[in-house]
């Protein structure tokens, strides 16, 4: 699978930063393997934080010390940007102002001891096996309904992120092929299983696609203009594959995922397991992303723990 070939327009940040930030994105990009959406995200942030020093009269490095960059997170906390958006954007600016201090244009890194207010973290919805399969098992009632189809079955089958399937090419999956390599987040590989049903809707899909697909194009999944679907495009037809199939829920590309997650994890206990189906590099975010149900968890306590168990049982 290719990574994707068109990166986020690229945002010219203003003054005296807009060369260094180039040559940091760059750095991102050419030595460290970041993906062009990455590099993206560090370019908007960066040309944020450029903007604000342009107002604030700032026109070189030695003028932004901590308070200056805390004074910054604290304005962008007014206009509205939440906790997780601005752990984010303290991240980037931590990194930037760390490649200053290795190219040696200053000698401490402002952004370091800097903290964001603390974002809660909220789990999507899981959406019942049960409920998700007898929605999969219904025939569509066209063809992009198949394509469709086909979407929804590799989102749950292989655990992907929107921009792994987004990503996916007809050489991934082609000839019945019962698992692929994803590159993920980080330019990290990991080998994904494709599941039956999966196979036959992709299957399904690859019979239909040559009457869609511009020629010469390689991606999986094409609009009905030819081309690959977008990312934007991908969310829209999960959510209207869900109303159609009357699932009764906001269905997204991240909430199949966890779906996939939190079904294995529920089936097999493996944490380990799930962590490299998921791509996951520690094991303390797969610990977060998924969670186990709980008075299932109580049932295995009470059948197992040998100081649990009640008399009589």
């Amino acid at each position: 699978m290719r990574a994707s070939e068109h990166a986020s327009p690229s945002v010219t940040a203003p003054g005296f930063l807009g060369p260094l930030i180039d040559a940091f994105v760059g750095h991102l990009q050419h030595q460290r393997r970041y993906s062009d959406n990455t590099c993206a995200a560090a370019r908007r942030d960066l040309a944020a934080f450029a903007a604000y020093c342009t107002r604030g009269g700032v026109s070189a490095l030695a003028q932004i010390d901590q308070h200056f960059v805390r004074a910054y997170i604290a304005a962008r906390h007014r206009d509205g940007l939440q906790p997780a958006s601005l752990q984010r954007h303290l991240s980037t600016l931590r990194g930037f102002f760390r490649h200053q201090v290795r190219e040696q244009r200053i000698a401490a890194n402002p952004a370091q001891t800097v903290r964001a207010p603390r974002a809660r973290r909220r789990l999507p919805g899981v959406v019942a096996a049960d409920a998700l399969n007898a929605a999969l098992d219904r025939e569509p009632t066209d063809e992009l309904g198949v394509r469709d189809r086909a979407i929804i079955e590799l989102f749950y089958s292989c655990g992907l992120r929107l921009a792994e399937l987004h990503g996916l090419d007809v050489a991934d999956v082609e000839n019945g092929r019962s698992e692929t390599t994803i590159t993920g987040k980080g330019r990290r590989q990991r080998i994904v299983m494709i599941g039956a049903p999966a196979r036959a809707a992709v299957a399904a899909w690859l019979r239909l696609r040559p009457q869609y697909a511009a020629q010469g194009e390689p991606a999986l999944f094409v609009s009905t203009r030819g081309q690959r679907l977008s990312r934007a495009a991908i969310g829209v037809r999960v959510r209207a594959w869900a109303q159609q199939a009357e699932l009764g829920v906001r269905l997204h590309p991240h909430r199949l995922r966890h779906s996939f997650a939190t079904h294995l994890l529920e089936s097999s206990g493996d944490l380990r397991a799930v962590q490299e189906m998921l791509g996951h590099a520690h094991l303390s975010t797969t610990q977060i992303y998924t969670h186990l149900d709980w008075k299932r968890l109580s049932a295995v306590y009470d059948d197992a723990h040998p100081r649990a168990r009640r008399r009589g049982r």
